[in-house]
């Protein structure tokens, strides 16, 4: 196992992430916990020290059973990570309440990394907004109390979402977990986010590192590329090579729900094999290539915006449409668009096209957001 230093700890450069425990009869709330039991301690015994979960994994049951499977081993030879769950508007003014009842349910009388969840475009206000909810005020006082010992924040918001954070808390801020693979470097930004936190020295924790198994498998002829550079690395590891690549990222999570899956992961990491230039451009031509396969060209040139009767931002749309369409319905757009007024989301507009006559990319744009309102609405009525 490859371990990081980090602040005088050594941990394990893999961590488990407990968002995709087995479960019984495909209910994501029953976790079956004898076959998470056995992922947890061929981990342990294989040398992951670092346990990544949250308040609402598996309809709250992930911390409960994370803390029935780490209780059978000593408290200080693992490190263990969850989170404040401001994803919720009703949970910003309970900050301490479940703060302590996270702590019954690993417990617990500490945690080892404690993160501000999910930081995004519907919570930054909430989280900015210390005089109403103090949240950052509470969570600053149990790190003084000892109760926290490192304090961090996961982060899915746009780059303004994560600058106006950073602006706010960023000096009190030992390590951000972002969505980072090589698609996304691409699509939500993962470049331009990891240069920001280089700025303020935050070392990065990686989540989704093979984007929920999309990367584990290719195209045949994107394989094929792959294959005659390294003719034994698996396509999974690819994505893993390539965040063991970039500098700044100290802990990769990884959602393991098998036993085959975890000893396959814990193959890659028996050693580190960083990419060479040559490598890396030849995942990020990949990259390309399934975003163009998959998405709007859109370049946010911003033509567009200055000809729509209804002034909607249509290069943020494109963009929320393409991780919307890549992820096959995730949640990332719905999030955002639910913090936009209705007639600035993609059923207002109006089928003029007006747009369409100066866009350079030749996108037919009121047809891609009249896709973008169908798929949203279907995924409502599921």
């Amino acid at each position: 196992m490859i371990y990081k230093e980090f602040q005088g700890l050594k941990l394990s450069a893999l961590g488990l992430g407990t968002m995709r425990l087995p479960v019984i009869e495909g209910d994501d709330s029953r976790i079956d916990e004898a076959a998470a039991q056995r992922i947890y301690d061929l981990a342990m015994e294989q040398g992951i020290n670092y346990y990544d979960t949250a308040w609402g994994y598996h309809g709250e049951n992930s911390e409960l059973v994370t803390g029935r499977a780490l209780a059978r081993y000593p408290r200080d030879s693992f490190y263990v990570a969850t989170k404040f769950p401001g994803y919720d508007p009703a949970n910003w003014d309970k900050v301490e309440e479940i703060f302590e009842r996270q702590l019954e349910k690993l417990q617990m009388d500490y945690f080892d990394f404690y993160l501000v969840h999910n930081v995004c475009e519907m919570n930054i206000d909430a989280y900015l907004d210390d005089e109403k909810y103090g949240i950052y005020s509470y969570l600053m006082e149990q790190k003084k109390n000892g109760r926290i010992r490192h304090l961090g924040f996961s982060c899915h918001g746009d780059m303004d979402v994560l600058t106006r954070f950073l602006d706010a808390y960023g000096k009190d801020m030992e390590f951000c977990q972002l969505q980072i693979n090589y698609l996304d470097w691409i699509l939500q930004k993962g470049k331009e986010k990891v240069e920001l936190l280089d700025q303020w020295s935050i070392p990065v924790w990686v989540m989704e590192p093979v984007r929920g198994g999309k990367l584990a498998k290719l195209a045949g002829e994107d394989e094929q590329r792959l294959k005659s550079l390294r003719p034994d690395e698996g396509i999974p590891a690819w994505a893993f090579r390539f965040l063991q690549s970039i500098p700044s990222v100290t802990m990769i999570l990884s959602g393991m729900s098998n036993e085959e899956q975890l000893r396959d992961n814990l193959k890659t990491f028996e050693e580190e094999k960083k990419l060479n230039e040559e490598e890396t451009q030849t995942l990020l031509s990949i990259a390309e290539k399934m975003l163009s396969d998959g998405t709007v060209p859109c370049t946010a040139c911003h033509y567009c915006t200055s000809h729509c009767p209804q002034e909607l931002d249509i290069p943020r749309l494109m963009y929320l449409y393409n991780e919307h369409k890549m992820t096959g319905g995730g949640f990332i757009a719905p999030m955002v668009l639910g913090t936009l007024p209705e007639d600035k989301r993609p059923q207002a507009c109006l089928q003029c096209r007006s747009c369409e006559e100066v866009c350079p990319q030749q996108i037919k744009i009121s047809e891609v957001l009249a896709d973008f309102a169908e798929r949203l609405n279907k995924k409502e009525d599921e």
